[in-house]
């Protein structure tokens, strides 16, 4: 059976651009290391890709979220510092210790469980320290930690520290005044507790100067060309998403638009029809409100978002568009920023949100 090549969609990943976004974060919080944080599938992007452009360009430290995200790359930077968010829970223990990762420690249950186990195998384990400063999300407490730094030397007697680490609440807002708070606090932390390097900053957190960066960054969506400030975007673009128009119809002013009925046409239209919808991870938020590009023009979403199929108002580009041409939903004319605000999300979503049945392509020397 001959092999089909249409393809409806597709994420088109430029390797090259993350390599640079990668080196202007390296000039950006210089002196401090610069980790690859390549969780959630390298922010979709693909966990794989990611991690062989960046190992190549030089970085040898890696953060996942989950342990099955640190097996997945493990293979492709043997020699590498993996460090896992989720922590040392006991029955990912084995794993742990088997595929050579760091758990990054979130409460003092699980400095206990680590510590046991490498009392167990009658050697030390590498660590790092998690310190909550204003998430109340993961990491010690406050209670917590005053109670580790009373008793290091017998809780920490098997571990050897490598990392101690916070996370920022509000690095996207450069005018919070939690940025400064949590400063204050993790700095304190880091009073309390045996000296080791130290690590507070993601990509927002290194846009907010250098008293944030530390010995290491822990960069995630501007590796891959998202901005979480809203001034300026310093970083490339990475990742671009487009469908295929399957197909084009005029209409006439009074017809109504996709499911609904929701959008009624003012005018006689050109629309075309686009093979991408929530199934494929683009947002039911953007119905009737969101936009797409042809070329460097912008076009309208004109209806609901369904399944598979997205429809746009053509009509003012209708020279310069034909069946079977591509239409970006994010990327080089419609920023993940731009995207995101019309749907009322972060451009986090609006990256990892797109599903595996899109294709990935990647371009780049490192591809």
């Amino acid at each position: 059976m001959e092999q089909q090549s249409f393809e409806a969609a597709r994420l088109t990943i430029r390797l090259g651009a993350m390599v640079q976004n990668y080196r202007t974060i390296q000039r950006l919080a210089a002196p401090a290391a610069v980790a690859g944080v390549v969780k959630a599938d390298g922010y979709g992007t693909g966990a794989e890709a990611a991690t062989r452009a960046l190992a190549a360009a030089g970085c040898d430290t890696f953060f996942v979220a989950r342990l099955e995200e640190g097996i997945r790359i493990r293979p492709l930077v043997p020699a590498a510092r993996i460090f896992v968010l989720d922590g040392a829970q006991v029955d990912s223990i084995p794993a742990l210790i088997a595929h050579n990762l760091t758990p990054v420690l979130n409460s003092l249950v699980e400095i206990a469980a680590w510590s046991a186990a490498a009392a167990t195998a009658r050697t030390s384990f590498d660590a790092a320290i998690h310190v909550d400063t204003g998430m109340s999300r993961l990491g010690l407490t406050g209670d917590e930690l005053a109670t580790l730094a009373g008793e290091a030397n017998t809780r920490l007697a098997h571990l050897r520290i490598v990392l101690v680490m916070s996370h920022l609440a509000c690095a996207d807002s450069a005018s919070s005044p939690m940025n400064a708070i949590q400063l204050e606090r993790f700095r304190e932390a880091l009073a309390m507790l045996p000296a080791a390097p130290a690590s507070f900053a993601s990509t927002g957190g290194i846009l907010l100067g250098k008293d944030y960066v530390f010995d290491l960054v822990r960069p995630g969506i501007g590796l891959y060309g998202g901005n979480p400030h809203s001034g300026p975007n310093p970083f490339e673009v990475v990742a671009k998403l487009t469908g295929r128009i399957v197909q084009l119809r005029r209409a006439e002013a009074g017809d109504t638009v996709g499911y609904g009925a929701s959008c009624t046409l003012t005018r006689p239209s050109l629309l075309a029809t686009v093979s991408l919808g929530y199934g494929d991870g683009l947002l039911r938020a953007f119905s009737n409100r969101g936009y797409g590009a042809v070329g460097s023009h912008k076009v309208p979403m004109a209806g609901r978002v369904s399944m598979d199929l997205t429809s746009f108002d053509v009509t003012d580009v209708a020279h310069n568009i034909d069946l079977g041409d591509e239409i970006e939903f994010f990327g080089d004319t419609i920023t993940m920023e731009e995207a995101a605000e019309v749907a009322g999300t972060a451009n986090y979503e609006i990256l990892t949100g797109v599903a595996p049945r899109v294709p990935r392509y990647y371009e780049g020397a490192t591809a």
